[in-house]
């Protein structure tokens, strides 16, 4: 197969190329050429995407697409240029497409989306992020048709080459040992997919021309689960102790990501469909997660060479202890 990868030098795009290129595939990646180099093997594109005739120098047939695209102007300039002469497209979408994120269980199929981002709009940071991938899901169907468009819509993505450090904050934290603050309960829903995994399956479904909607992460499992699966794979064994949402709010910790923030960690009821997704369908697809050990040792072992990047998540050690010293304080055992 002939692969197009439109991105290729960072984390999932580079995933994406390394995975193809060991399944014999001939790959192309198209970049801006500032971000990383693209896996040994494939074949380098230098192209503006925001310039709406970027891709118009591509050379030969290709037998199928895998774009990582937020910005919708990018995804109607490829489609533009690429769409008739390619026969199947896979894009990388979000969970963060969808309306509702309060509610247990739902599926792609079926799930409601946001309002996509209006025509005159390109930005996708921010608040514009989620409607950003709704609108660039609709320019791709509206330019291929839905029979040859495979939409993928990532939740929180994990392992090695990570630039983000959610995850990575709690391998690291784990690995350390000793008392660690649990945000929540040890029964709240936490998902997640490692990148090498999801990576497998976007080629799996330029091969086969797997085509409609589908989540792209694990099952959800419970906080403690989680916890105990990386700490196994780190090869401690840390005292949890748990602290309520209540609590974290009032002292100002944020969810998620950010500064002073405990990742994986969610509000609820606001929050309780975001990490608690149905993905029968896409497993029935054939995405194929891997024990949670396995990518938490491996991610320790990536975090031991001493990756340059800014941790988007995490709080420090010992606001840590300062935090567990309170909670104890006001909520004597």
């Amino acid at each position: 197969m002939r692969l197009l990868v439109l991105g290729g030098n960072v984390f999932l795009g580079r995933a994406v190329a390394a995975l193809a290129l060991a399944s014999g595939h001939d790959v192309t990646c198209v970049t801006r050429g500032v971000s990383g180099a693209i896996p040994a093997g494939a074949t380098a594109v230098t192209a503006d995407r925001d310039d709406p005739n970027g891709l118009a120098g591509l050379d030969g047939d290709f037998d199928a697409v895998i774009d990582v695209a937020r910005r919708p102007s990018h995804v109607r300039h490829a489609t533009a240029m690429l769409g008739a002469r390619i026969p199947h497209w896979v894009y990388v979408s979000s969970c963060s497409v969808y309306a509702d994120q309060g509610t247990p269980g739902q599926r792609a199929a079926d799930a409601p989306l946001l309002e996509p981002l209006p025509l005159e709009t390109d930005d996708a940071t921010g608040e514009n992020y989620g409607p950003a991938k709704v609108a660039c899901e609709q320019a791709l169907l509206d330019a291929v048709g839905p029979e040859r468009a495979m939409l993928c819509r990532a939740g929180l993505i994990v392992g090695p080459e990570d630039p983000t450090g959610r995850f990575d904050y709690w391998v690291s934290r784990l690995a350390e040992g000793g008392e660690v603050l649990a945000p929540g309960t040890p029964g709240d829903a936490v998902q997640w997919i490692d990148v090498r995994d999801l990576a497998a399956w976007l080629v799996q479904a330029a091969e086969q021309r797997l085509a409609g909607a589908y989540d792209g992460i694990g099952a959800p499992v419970n906080r403690a689960d989680m916890l105990a699966g990386i700490a196994e794979g780190v090869g401690t064994a840390p005292q949890l102790t748990w602290v309520d949402q209540e609590f974290l709010a009032e002292q100002g910790v944020e969810p998620w990501a950010g500064e002073r923030s405990l990742p994986m960690w969610l509000p609820l009821p606001e929050y309780a469909g975001f990490l608690s997704r149905d993905v029968t369908d896409a497993l029935a697809a054939g995405l194929s997660p891997r024990p949670l050990a396995d990518t938490a040792r491996d991610t320790l072992a990536w975090l031991a060479t001493g990756p340059t990047r800014k941790p988007w998540a995490g709080i420090t050690r010992a606001d840590e202890s300062t935090l567990l010293t309170t909670w104890k304080t006001t909520h004597p055992a």
